[in-house]
């Protein structure tokens, strides 16, 4: 049996596995490892590039995933295939200092660790050449997450770097939400008790090859994490991104109302929903469902007007029904209307156009 697992998650990294395991062998001398690379199906073939060393390497294991994304679930499924007590999580762009895996693999192997976490921010620890903007935006997620902590607090929560062992990660696995960028900070508020944990300070390197993943998606996803594990037990997280959406193309109806009114009421209504019906359609794609993002846009814009076409009818009849036989306040009926609108467009655009494909 290995002793150490390491799972790392891949999109467009062709260029940089190689070089990767050259690094991990020098740095893990004396360990008994393996690694398994989770690629997204990258458009450059890393699946390809991880599988032809493979052929040469008994230690390197290859997941392709084809028609879904996302960290969380790369690494969440990674770590089922592990083999090892202990498993570690890195990314493959190298900016995360292999040297220091065998310290992290001491305190869990002698110290008694059940997790221990890469940090940036603890002595000894830093971000390296980052900038301003992108310092800020650290710390300030830092500081969220740690909200969410309680009792297993760390000084990086937000750290994509560290190790566990692989039954500590069995007794969560099935609390994970897998949303969002940023496993550990799943893992630790999926935990129920506290946690014996263990820190390791490095220094975050610059990206050598390819092109970074931070991206409004990535940030988008991140408050996706943090709106499941505070609320997330009363109502889906998904769902308050949808409607958040919904709120915006509400904006742009209006815009577009007041912009073509002059042309005549019903046609500068027809417009303003269609317009609506787009960005939010778009939006949606992009942000709320980036981790089933569709590549067949032109088909899943049609089911989309569709869905929402059909969902105004159940808006109208209830909102119709409250005002006039209830004497319900219009506004309240009108929203209660929405509501009921945004549930039906949710569901059925979540089972039809944007569903998960195992």
């Amino acid at each position: 049996m290995r002793e150490l697992s390491i799972v790392i998650p891949t999109y467009n990294e062709s260029d940089n596995v190689a070089p990767l395991l050259e690094k991990l062998t020098a740095a893990l001398s004396g360990v008994d490892w393996e690694v398994i690379f989770v690629d997204d199906n990258s458009p450059d073939k890393t699946w390809q590039r991880v599988a032809d060393l493979a052929a040469t390497d008994a230690r390197v294991k290859i997941l392709r995933r084809v028609g879904r994304k996302g960290l969380s679930t790369a690494c969440i499924e990674g770590a089922m295939m592990a083999s090892a007590p202990v498993i570690a999580v890195m990314d493959a762009d190298m900016q995360h200092d292999e040297r220091v895996l065998p310290a992290m693999f001491k305190k869990i192997t002698d110290e008694n660790c059940e997790i221990v976490v890469g940090t940036r921010y603890a002595a000894g620890g830093s971000v390296g050449e980052w900038n301003a903007a992108r310092t800020l935006m650290s710390k300030t997620a830092t500081k969220l997450g740690a909200v969410l902590l309680g009792k297993n607090t760390v000084s990086d929560p937000m750290s994509g770097f560290f190790m566990l062992r692989s039954a500590l990660f069995a007794e969560t696995v099935e609390r994970l939400s897998g949303e969002g960028f940023k496993i550990l900070l799943d893992l630790l508020t999926s935990a129920r008790r506290p946690l014996a944990i263990g820190e390791v300070a490095y220094t975050f390197r610059l990206r050598e090859h390819g092109e970074s993943k931070l991206s409004l998606g990535v940030l988008c996803d991140f408050g996706l994490l943090l709106a499941d594990k505070t609320v997330g037990k009363y109502v889906p997280a998904r769902f308050l991104l949808f409607v958040a959406v919904g709120l915006l193309g509400v904006g742009v109806h209006l815009g577009c109302l007041a912009a073509l009114y002059s042309t005549g009421f019903v046609f500068a209504q027809s417009a303003a929903t269609l317009a609506a019906m787009v960005v939010n359609f778009f939006l949606n794609n992009a942000f709320t469902y980036a981790d089933r993002s569709l590549k067949n846009l032109r088909r899943g814009l049609a089911l989309f007007i569709l869905i929402c076409g059909l969902g105004a009818l159940p808006n109208i009849v209830l909102a119709g029904y409250l005002y006039e036989v209830s004497h319900l306040y219009w506004l309240l009926a009108g929203a209660l209307g929405m509501l009921v609108s945004a549930v039906w467009n949710y569901a059925v655009s979540q089972h039809f156009i944007w569903r998960r494909r195992n």
